[in-house]
């Protein structure tokens, strides 16, 4: 027979479990947390006491409470105490931020970067790395950083994190965590994933997926990928390469040449440099600003911008249709720029997946556009970047009580 958890491993899962709870729901009583876990008030006093004098939460009087009478104590993430360092590695931006426990943007940088096109990794670590040690000196003294997130347009291997292909950034089987983490000195996990991925977390957990089961998460910059959430878990595949829908073919005969080197993928056709080829744009710049111009002139009523984006809105719509026939997900998001492309074409988008998906998958879909904005990519990083100290919240902070974050 199978030996049941001992008393210790209990106790560490009822502290991941309640610092979970704080750290994405907010601030909530001991007896909101009891009813959540499932367990009894005094448990819960035993697991604040812990979490408290670790400096992970406090208990404070909750804010405009609007009630009479003596309000209860409210059980709040400390992010003073405890943040993770994530960042956003795009094909014309690099962005970096320091987030506390419970999601909390206590610093974001923006990094100058020469524009569009192949990056060395080396020099891609290099402007990382002084972001970093940029925010870290203006870090109060007893909090730690307890792990670095970065988010890749690429394919990245699962676990290990390795980016074995990212056409837009020039990027082949590339170690880029190792590179990262011997230029930080850091004594912390590095934990490299997938754009789509990270920001399909982020958006189930804190966004328009929230008490969402299953979702699909469709990123779009200078290509298309997506996160897919299942059953509340993200679906990696066997290496970590689930996800890539942009290279999902949609057009074989006669369509474009995708930067994969195959013809009629999702990304070639639904992307931005297709919008801005169709709307006789500069497709050297394909970034936020530009797409967003081309579906300002649309509204405009610029006829060149209006059949590029209605003809960008049906090719999404199918990719959009076969993804719903192959996982049923009750809600799609649409973040990066294709945020914006929905909002132009929703209609055209609609019409597709109504005439091409399955209509028992689709009767009850919903479409959204992502809650997060701009820092949805950065979010899933930092929240890939807290899962150990989620797991084991205690034993982490022992390990890193004592010695810095970053070595000076």
């Amino acid at each position: 027979m199978k030996a049941g958890p001992s008393q210790e491993e209990i106790r560490r899962h009822n502290l991941s479990t309640l610092l979970r709870h704080v750290h994405l729901g907010g601030p909530a009583s001991r007896t909101v947390l009891a009813e959540r876990m499932g367990v009894n008030r005094s448990t819960v006093l035993g697991l604040v006491s812990e979490l408290t004098a670790a400096g992970l939460v406090r208990e404070e009087l909750p804010r405009d409470t609007g009630r009479a009478g003596r309000p209860s104590l409210v059980v709040r993430p400390d992010s003073a105490r405890a943040y993770v360092l994530a960042f956003d590695i795009g094909v014309d931006r690099l962005t970096a931020a320091r987030i506390g426990l419970g999601g909390l943007f206590l610093d974001r940088r923006e990094i100058p970067w020469p524009g569009a096109g192949p990056q060395r990794p080396g020099e891609v670590a290099d402007a990382l790395t002084g972001a970093a040690r940029r925010m870290l000196a203006a870090t109060p003294p007893g909090s730690h950083c307890v792990g670095v997130g970065v988010a890749v347009r690429g394919i990245v291997r699962h676990p290990d994190g390795l980016v074995r292909f990212a056409p837009n950034l020039g990027w082949e089987e590339e170690d880029f965590g190792a590179q990262l983490a011997d230029r930080l000195g850091i004594s912390v996990p590095v934990t490299i994933g997938n754009e789509a991925n990270v920001a399909a977390l982020a958006e189930h957990l804190r966004g328009a997926g929230v008490g969402c089961r299953n979702l699909v998460y469709l990123h779009g910059g200078i290509g298309i990928g997506a996160g897919v959430i299942v059953d509340g878990r993200l679906l990696r595949g066997d290496d970590g390469y689930g996800g890539e829908v942009g290279h999902m073919i949609v057009n074989p005969h006669g369509g474009r040449r995708c930067g994969c080197g195959a013809i009629g993928c999702l990304e070639a056709e639904a992307g931005s440099r297709a919008l801005l080829e169709a709307a006789r744009r500069d497709v050297r710049t394909p970034g936020h600003d530009t797409v967003r111009a081309v579906i300002d002139a649309a509204d405009r009523g610029d006829v060149v911008a209006r059949a590029a984006l209605h003809r960008v809105g049906d090719w999404l719509g199918v990719g959009v249709a076969n993804l719903v026939n192959v996982f049923n997900p009750g809600t799609v998001v649409f973040g990066g720029v294709l945020r914006d492309v929905f909002l132009g074409a929703a209609a055209q988008v609609r019409s597709r997946i109504n005439t091409t998906a399955l209509r028992a998958s689709r009767e009850n879909l919903r479409l959204r556009v992502c809650e997060l904005g701009d820092a949805t990519v950065l979010i899933g990083a930092a929240e890939l970047a807290f899962s150990e100290s989620l797991d084991n919240p205690l034993e982490v902070l022992a390990r890193l009580d004592g010695q810095g974050a970053l070595v000076e």
